[in-house]
């Protein structure tokens, strides 16, 4: 019984003690959730004094840094002026500006003579591009004034040519009872097709079987005739027939003919026993008179043809071979002149 009742004394006096802890320790964690914000312990609560020192002492000295720098700035700055001022008011630094100039000397000429080839490197290039730039504007000039020269020698030849055409359409030796349109020649003959295009047709009152010459000499002869435009059949095509006379020797009448080349002609049916020689001159026949001449001809008389380049002969030939070679070079024709025959005129 009395141990029973010790032990029941016991377990009181402990139950006590406990109660007392638990409400100690209650109290405690009461005081300290008061003092703690719910979201943050005990130790974030703790630590957080010393962080937040940490950071305060941190911006205090970045703070100070920036000023001294600042600081040293400014100083610079106002010693710099503070210089200026001096050197051009005064003459006390002139010394020390010597001195200085004298010590640093040296420097000055090893850093010229390191620079040198990087300052010449840049001009040099610099050179470069600008030569190249110059030539390309050179060149540029160059192929201008080389166009504006061929303009220049073309206008000159044009003008050469028109003077001539107005000069021959005033002399004597243009064809009587004749007018005349100019015109320019649009394309040049071919080995197949011995035949230009003009820029003059029916409205200018060209007409099929108009005469075509130059100053030179004759053309051809139109053969179709377009409203702005006409055909021209050269004398060196083979389906024309030209009625010519050696100018020296008024008995050598013939037929002038497609010859070897394009270029070249022959004057046919002249009998062996004329005279023609190398370097006379064909011109055109005109119409046939006399007893019997029915057909006249297309062609005005006295018109230059070419030369006589060659004469052959042999003895059992009827005819000579009469090689010509005209007076205009038909190959580059630029203006040509398109006779009109007058109302009531005929080639003679």
């Amino acid at each position: 019984m009395r141990g029973s009742h010790n032990d029941l004394r016991r377990r009181r006096s402990g139950g006590i003690a406990s109660g007392r802890v638990g409400a100690s320790r209650r109290g405690g964690a009461a005081r300290l959730q008061w003092l703690v914000p719910r979201n943050r312990d005990a130790r974030v609560a703790v630590l957080g004094s010393s962080v937040q020192r940490s950071a305060a002492y941190g911006q205090s000295t970045a703070r100070s840094r920036a000023v001294k720098r600042r600081v040293v700035v400014v100083g610079l700055v106002v010693a710099a002026l503070a210089l200026l001022t001096v050197s051009f008011r005064s003459t006390a630094l002139d010394p020390v500006e010597g001195y200085a100039a004298t010590a640093l000397r040296p420097f000055e000429i090893a850093a010229n003579r390191v620079a040198r080839p990087f300052r010449d490197g840049s001009s040099w290039v610099q050179d470069l591009f600008n030569a190249k730039a110059e030539n390309r504007t050179l060149r540029a000039a160059n192929e201008r004034l080389r166009q504006q020269l061929a303009a220049l020698a073309g206008n000159a030849q044009e003008n050469a040519a028109l003077n001539q055409l107005v000069h021959y359409i005033h002399s004597p030796s243009f064809p009587g009872g004749y007018g005349e349109v100019a015109a320019q020649a649009l394309t040049s003959p071919t080995e197949l097709d011995q035949s230009v295009t003009i820029s003059a047709g029916s409205n200018n009152g060209v007409q099929d079987e108009d005469v075509v010459v130059t100053a030179q000499g004759l053309v051809g002869i139109v053969n179709e005739v377009f409203p702005t435009e006409a055909r021209v059949m050269l004398i060196t095509n083979p389906g024309i027939g030209v009625r010519a006379v050696d100018e020296t020797n008024p008995a050598a009448i013939g037929t002038l003919d497609h010859g070897v080349g394009s270029d070249s002609l022959i004057l046919d049916q002249i009998g062996d026993d004329l005279r023609v020689n190398s370097d006379d001159t064909i011109v055109t026949a005109g119409s046939p008179t006399g007893a019997g001449a029915k057909f006249p001809s297309l062609y005005p008389r006295d018109i230059p043809i070419g030369y006589v380049s060659s004469v052959g002969q042999s003895d059992t030939d009827v005819y000579k071979d009469i090689q010509v070679q005209p007076f205009v070079d038909l190959s580059s024709l630029e203006t040509v002149l398109v006779l009109i025959p007058k109302k009531g005129h005929h080639a003679k």
